[in-house]
């Protein structure tokens, strides 16, 4: 009896070592579902910090700038309350609206509400899941806050708050879910590699609607309203250029190749449009201007934006040049002869430059154009359909953002009994109507 124990104990141990040493064999492809990139990881937790320093402290500086010093701490008091608040909405329902599991081709559900499901242990691909969705929080801080660009100096405080919030939630949220998240024009081929639509486009519309619904500030044509500090503003932009290499090599989501690439071309593109703006000012006006040179960069930073995942060196050349040029005469003819008080110039810049930027990736990107060939195309695309698809991406989220922007300004003015300050308050300026403080005290 004994012996016919000891045989089953052992056979049950056969059992048990044959069983654990197939788990041993199984357990590199059962954990490698589950590894951690380390280098992709610490690349973009890198990028998250670069694009929100883009926000805080390189936009508010860049637009703290170039306003009046009357003004100066509103705008600094815009962009950070911006940041907190859509920071917040973004944990309660932003994520889960953008890459949430999609209920349909325009939106990503609820199901992510408050980061539901999502642990330490969550993965993104290669990367956890929490790196991919704080990464992407930063987009989401800076693409209303662009639009402050266009209302500074002649909006209270809590009507920029109430419309940020609607606004980046009814269209912020969608666009990005209809782009990145699995909706129906990344299912179409959009080329929209870091947010040319989803970034400036929106925020460009969004401003030029947001400029004609709440009209001129009461100098404009009238008396020069120059910027009070080119330092603040130069220093805010040198912020923006080196956190857009976050933006844009940030969003091929790994440390590789393509992310070296975007960065470069990232790069060309932006001192190109700074390079074209200055030859242009110099060639009309006898003297380059700072504020044209940085405002150029700005211009060839957002045209190359959507196009960075997919052009050349030689490519981002023309992007740039394209931008620098094309922005910079929308930008006279916004103000000069339309007479649109865009303040800080968010639609010519961000807004044409997006659009122009996301036409060209559908040129640039084809493979047999010589030198200026960039990725190729996706197979079963020709450059006269991939270049539909970009008109369709440009002008659906255009037209959406139109609609939706008046609305909201509608909404939120009956909210706050009219959006915009009076005139005695504009003339006493935002940092004492609006804070009751300075921005300097002399």
């Amino acid at each position: 009896m004994l012996f016919k124990g000891t045989i089953i104990m052992i056979s049950k141990f056969s059992n048990l070592k044959y069983i654990f040493g197939l788990a041993l064999l199984l357990a590199p492809s059962i954990s490698s579902a589950q590894e951690i990139n380390g280098a992709n990881t610490a690349w973009i937790l890198t990028s998250t910090a670069l694009v929100l320093f883009m926000t805080l402290p390189g936009l508010s500086l860049f637009y703290g700038g170039l306003v009046r010093t009357k003004n100066v701490l509103s705008v600094l008091m815009q962009c950070f309350a911006i940041a907190v608040t859509i920071s917040i909405l973004w944990l309660i329902v932003g994520y889960s609206i953008a890459f949430g599991p999609s209920e349909s081709a325009y939106w990503g559900g609820l199901s992510r509400m408050f980061f539901s499901g999502i642990d330490i242990n969550s993965m993104s691909g290669d990367i956890p899941e929490t790196v991919f969705a704080g990464f992407q929080m930063t987009f989401a801080i800076i693409t209303p806050a662009l639009i402050v660009g266009a209302f500074v100096e002649r909006i209270k405080f809590s009507s920029m708050l109430i419309f940020s919030i609607l606004w980046t939630l009814i269209v912020y949220f969608p666009v990005a879910n209809w782009v990145w998240g699995g909706g129906w024009l990344g299912s179409m081929g959009l080329i929209d590699f870091a947010g040319g639509t989803v970034v400036h486009v929106t925020a460009g519309v969004g401003a030029l609607v947001t400029a004609l619904v709440i009209g001129q500030r009461k100098e404009f044509g009238q008396t020069a309203t120059l910027p009070h500090n080119l330092t603040m503003s130069f220093t805010g932009a040198a912020m923006l250029w080196v956190g857009w290499f976050g933006f844009n090599a940030g969003s091929a989501l790994a440390a590789d190749g393509a992310a070296g690439m975007a960065l470069f071309v990232t790069h060309i593109s932006a001192a190109t449009g700074a390079l074209t703006w200055m030859v242009i000012e110099w060639l009309k006006f006898g003297k380059p201007s700072g504020l044209g040179a940085i405002t150029g960069m700005v211009a060839g930073l957002a045209t190359i934006t959507p196009a960075s995942g997919s052009v050349g060196p030689a490519g981002a050349l023309l992007v740039g040049l394209a931008g620098g040029i094309i922005c910079y005469y929308a930008t006279t003819y916004l103000k000069q002869n339309l007479k649109i008080d865009d303040s800080l110039d968010v639609f010519p810049v961000h807004g044409v430059g997006g659009m122009v930027g996301t036409f060209l990736a559908g040129i640039l990107v084809s493979s047999n154009l010589g030198i200026f060939s960039g990725n190729g195309l996706a197979e079963g695309m020709t450059v006269g359909s991939q270049v539909g698809v970009q008109v369709t991406g440009i002008l659906a989220t255009g037209i959406y953002t139109a609609i939706v922007t008046f609305i909201l300004l509608k909404i939120v003015g009956a909210l706050t009994s009219g959006i915009r300050i009076t005139d005695e308050q504009e003339q006493v300026g935002c940092d004492i109507t609006d804070h009751d403080e300075k921005g300097y005290s002399m």
